[in-house]
């Protein structure tokens, strides 16, 4: 007699592997079509659809094919006639564009044409045009910083790009200075890896600034709780930020080993990076995969020592970094105390991960500055995973990551325009002020003052209330729009009513006139305890019917659920299936289109919500639909005896 659950052989399980890439693609384009349940734009349109940066695509939008009709940049830079000042008006409007698509920053070639062509400057004509770019950059309250030159010679210096390059020229970053704290850039990275990577230690040298002892003088400053600085481990999610300023400089304090205050850095800088610091024990991964999930993070740092490999939770959370879409880089650290061949091992043993069919990632070592501004300028493909090898005791490349870091692409798709939604992943009571809830804005703009509802509670009800402050980076603001991670006071809220999961959004029709999204329809809030998604399973011993129950992550919402219904008679590794879930506590807020997230032990699967509630009259099983079917005809033939 056959077993009834047969284990799964080792081609089952790279099936798994291989579907995972495609699946997680399909996934980010169904989520571009994602909207609060029952809502519209004012004018009807849905969310524009994401946009996949394809190699070769890059190459079409350079407009190499033909030449580019618009003035060359050269004269603009270059024009000594009486239209000198229109030409410096031109080029301001042209970078000002440059910034408005960019998000505030850009990368500009200087010494290139927008086609691509070498603009072949001397050492005078490359001053004089430094000196015009200055002016235009003064005129849209702007920064420049020179990142590296050719055949210029000096401490940028990376030398011709090839044997024919005779021209002088350099990459620039141009950055707003930011007006208020609101036009501070924001990039999210959470920051993974298996335990004793050094994780916390990178992050406690990346924002101290000093070096670390090799015993973990840098970390102690990141941990939350005493039993973390006993043990040594990360056990919650931390945060900590690194500011730059509008100059590309890191805002660091000017005594040694000194850490500057979250409102120092805020308001000291034009673009500021919030690290997520996950713990890499197996006992915390629900916490990290929580943290993966809550904290919308833009990048991936994945940390791997080079004395260990890439070995435990490390390929647990590249894969789920993986299943998110999210853009990986890696850092493989300790270098200082490991032998030469023990790093030549660890580095082909990363190489071959990242190539599988399940990653389809190109590996491309970063280790010098020419390297590293070439990978941070290709990084809107997600193709691309840039590899830095650093000391955290020596200091070796920590510059490189920095300037990585400094140079890293705005990545997001968040809508501003669509009615307000606020995800909870933290809540705090704060002495004098009251219930605070922690966040990301996933669309919509919100200000202090406004009449909102939070919730579901166990009961699925929401609580009118109003935000009484808000907070970014622990700076009072005004507005928290789309995108931002921010703090919210709100006004007569028990911190035993909060949890971790709940949403806040505007009531309908309380701020009429104030809000700029009054003429979004803002519908009220629906909750579900059933949904139907479509899955993907990554990974499971034997097979998965109706009533097995796994933990459920979608966004900062963490709840166990029973599989109720699928569209076949079992799933297992690498298939793909329609499947009814049932929350098993309390029904949650969701929306079509959120990506989903379920794992029990070893199982792991990915999936994306297709419908919400589920009706047991249409059932997913041909089983069960059949014997629908059969119940109707008997019911027929009895009514006509």
């Amino acid at each position: 007699m056959a077993p009834r659950n047969p284990k799964q052989t080792l081609q089952e399980r790279r099936k798994g592997e291989s579907a995972l890439s495609d699946f997680a693609d399909y996934v980010q384009k169904q989520q571009s079509k994602r909207l609060p349940a029952g809502q519209q734009h004012a004018n009807g349109n849905t969310i524009p659809v994401y946009e996949e940066h394809d190699e070769l695509a890059i190459l079409d939008e350079l407009g190499l094919a033909e030449e580019s009709s618009r003035i060359h940049l050269k004269v603009l830079l270059l024009d000594q006639t009486d239209n000198a000042g229109e030409s410096s008006k031109q080029l301001a409007e042209y970078l000002d564009g440059r910034l408005e698509e960019g998000h505030g920053e850009c990368l500009f070639d200087l010494g290139l044409e927008d086609n691509g062509d070498s603009m072949s400057f001397s050492i005078d004509e490359w001053n004089e045009a430094l000196e015009r770019m200055k002016q235009a950059c003064d005129t849209i309250s702007a920064d420049f910083k020179v990142l590296m030159t050719r055949n210029l010679g000096g401490d940028v210096e990376v030398g011709p790009s090839n044997a024919k390059d005779k021209g002088v020229g350099g990459k620039l970053m141009i950055r707003k200075r930011p007006a208020t704290v609101d036009d501070v850039i924001e990039t999210r990275i959470a920051v993974v890896g298996n335990v004793d990577a050094g994780k916390s230690t990178m992050l406690g040298v990346l924002v101290k600034g000093g070096l670390d002892d090799g015993r973990g003088k840098a970390r102690v400053n990141l941990f939350r709780h005493k039993h973390e600085v006993e043990s040594g481990r990360t056990s919650s999610v931390g945060m900590e930020i690194m500011g730059y300023d509008s100059v590309g400089d890191v805002v660091a304090a000017t005594v040694p080993g000194r850490k500057l205050s979250w409102e120092e850095i805020g308001r000291r800088s034009a673009k500021v990076i919030t690290f997520t610091d996950l713990a890499g024990h197996e006992r915390y991964l629900r916490t990290t995969v929580f943290g993966l999930l809550s904290s919308e993070p833009n990048y991936c740092l994945l940390m791997v020592a080079a004395n260990n490999g890439l070995i435990g939770m490390s390929k647990e959370h590249l894969g789920i970094a993986l299943a998110l879409n999210v853009p990986v880089m890696v850092v493989i650290t300790k270098i200082d105390i490991c032998p030469p061949q023990i790093l030549d091992q660890t580095i082909t043993q990363l190489t071959k991960i990242l190539k599988s069919p399940g990653a389809r990632k190109i590996p491309i070592f970063v280790r010098n500055r020419e390297d590293c501004i070439n990978t941070a300028t290709q990084f809107v493909s997600r193709r691309i995973c840039p590899i830095f090898q650093v000391s955290n005791v020596t200091g070796e490349s920590l510059d490189l990551v920095r300037m990585f870091l400094n140079m890293l692409p705005h990545h997001g798709n968040y809508d501003a325009d669509a009615p307000f939604e606020f995800h909870v992943n933290d809540t705090f009571s704060v002495p004098f002020v009251g219930t605070v809830v922690s966040g990301v804005v996933k669309s919509g703009v919100v200000h202090s003052g406004d009449t909102i509802l939070f919730g579901p509670d166990s009961l699925g009800q929401f609580t009118t209330t109003k935000i009484r402050s808000i907070e970014r980076k622990r700076i009072p603001v005004p507005v928290a729009s789309a995108g931002q991670s921010a703090s919210f006071a709100l006004r007569n809220i028990r911190r035993k009513d909060v949890r971790k999961g709940m949403v806040v959004m505007h009531k309908p029709g309380a701020n009429d006139g104030k809000d700029p999204n009054a003429a979004v329809p803002i519908k009220e809030p629906k909750v579900y305890r059933e949904f139907v998604a479509e899955v993907l399973i990554l990974s499971h011993a034997t097979t998965i019917k109706t009533r097995y129950q796994a933990m459920l992550h979608v966004g900062p919402v963490s709840q166990t659920c029973a599989i109720i219904d699928i569209d076949r008679q079992y799933i297992r590794t690498g298939d793909r299936a329609t499947v009814a879930f049932r929350f098993v506590q309390r029904p949650e807020y969701l929306a079509v289109g959120d990506r989903i997230l379920f794992r029990e032990g070893r199982t792991k699967g990915l999936g994306i919500v297709k419908t919400l509630g589920y009706d047991p009259e249409n059932p997913l099983s041909p089983e069960a639909k059949k014997e629908k079917e059969e119940r109707e005809r008997l019911k027929k033939e009895g009514k006509k005896a």
